[in-house]
């Protein structure tokens, strides 16, 4: 049976089918793989078609320079053609055996005639799967690793035994969270205690992939249990460090709430904006660096200032774009400001407020909702009416000056 997302893509006259065509002809074989293959039969929306074949990479521009109106060959020496047909581009990926050194996730790439060995070398089983096109329409399964189990029981696994694949890319460590984020798949167990022992192995990998994965991680919907695996397994020590750092110890004498989980609580409460979501995560990043104990308990005295130089400085780390960087860092800053609303604000204050968050005034009211984690109702209540009034004021101000 096809999965019906994937019908219209499979017909004769779609291009998947027209290409399935070219290569039968050709005595080639292709077959879609990875995740178009997961998400049709997830039933989700199908983002890109991967393809991959048994033919090399000279054989593939041979085949699909007919039918292409261009050809995109800046991954040939990894083994993928692109071919450009009607505006947009499919990649078609020679079967590969890869072999990666120790101090690097870049493969020592060698070519395959074997789809299963092919298969074999991806992530997460659940990705390991293809389907076999044929001119007729009717693709053929190739499951060797037992995805469409793993996949009925929501699990993520790996092909190989997890240390090898983690330790051939630990970026599919970071994968495992993003994966587990954004598809609500759990690790299994063996993934988890690889994961624990590779930790220290994403070193090697660049801020700029690191980036790619976590911006994709925070806006899952599953993004509570992903950050809370991140701090359980130690991988966020390796590149977002401010986060483990939340777990404070306390003391019977000086009590305050848990910061970690408040700040993933408040992250898995924002609307799945990038920016949002990475201001939710890191706003009170600053509180461990200016915790302090007094007469009346525990004080994160001008923690926001703290954390909004602490969250430019990760950002640029991570090779996040200015803007990005200036937006969360400005909403962390800004965070706390609507809290002394309470003491009363002239319209000139609420006027300063509205400039100083300028374009980010809807974010920034949404994080300070999200931000009351607090169990006491009543309190809860009298915060989210405050700023239910502090909007009411913006608004009433906006409508005189027109």
């Amino acid at each position: 049976m096809i999965p019906p997302r994937l019908e219209p893509l499979l017909r004769a006259d779609a291009p998947a089918g027209q290409l399935a065509a070219l290569f039968q002809d050709a005595g080639q074989e292709l077959a879609l793989v990875g995740g178009s293959v997961r998400d049709a039969l997830l039933d989700r929306e199908i983002q890109d078609l991967d393809f991959t074949t048994d033919a090399r990479p000279e054989r593939i521009k041979e085949i699909v320079a007919p039918w292409a109106n261009d050809l995109y060959l800046a991954g040939q020496r990894f083994g993928t053609i692109g071919a450009i047909h009607d505006g947009l581009l499919y990649e078609i990926t020679t079967y590969r055996s890869e072999v990666y050194s120790e101090d690097s996730r870049r493969p020592d790439v060698a070519y395959s005639q074997d789809i299963n060995e092919d298969l074999s070398r991806r992530d997460f089983t659940v990705n390991a799967m293809a389907l076999r096109l044929k001119r007729d329409g009717t693709p053929e399964l190739i499951d060797p690793h037992g995805g469409l189990a793993d996949m009925a029981s929501q699990t993520l696994r790996t092909p190989l035994d997890p240390e090898v694949s983690f330790g051939d890319d630990p970026l599919r460590m970071l994968r495992l969270f993003r994966f587990l984020s954004t598809i609500g798949f759990a690790p299994d167990e063996p993934a988890l205690r690889a994961t624990a022992t590779l930790a220290s192995r994403l070193e090697i990998i660049s801020r700029e992939r690191i980036q790619v994965e976590l911006s994709k991680l925070i806006v899952g919907d599953h993004v509570a249990d992903a950050l809370w695996g991140l701090v359980q397994t130690g991988l966020a020590d390796h590149f977002l460090p401010e986060l483990s750092a939340l777990e404070l110890q306390q003391d019977p004498q000086h009590r305050h709430k848990d910061v970690l989980a408040h700040s993933i609580a408040v992250c898995a409460k924002t609307q799945p904006i990038l920016e949002l979501r990475l201001a939710a995560l890191l706003h009170d990043i600053g509180k461990p660096a200016t915790r302090a104990f007094g007469p009346n308990g525990v004080t994160f005295h001008h923690h926001e200032v703290v954390g909004a130089r602490m969250t430019r400085a990760r950002l640029k780390e991570l090779r996040y774009p200015r803007r990005q960087i200036k937006d969360v860092s400005d909403l962390v800053f800004l965070h706390m400001r609507p809290h002394t609303f309470k003491m009363g604000w002239t319209d000139s204050a609420v006027r300063r407020y509205v400039r100083d968050a300028g374009p980010l005034l809807d974010w920034l009211n949404e994080l300070v909702r999200c931000d009351v984690t607090t169990r006491n109702e009543k309190r809860a209540r009298q915060i989210q009416r405050r700023i239910d009034e502090l909007e009411e004021r913006i608004a009433v101000l906006r409508e005189q000056e027109e």
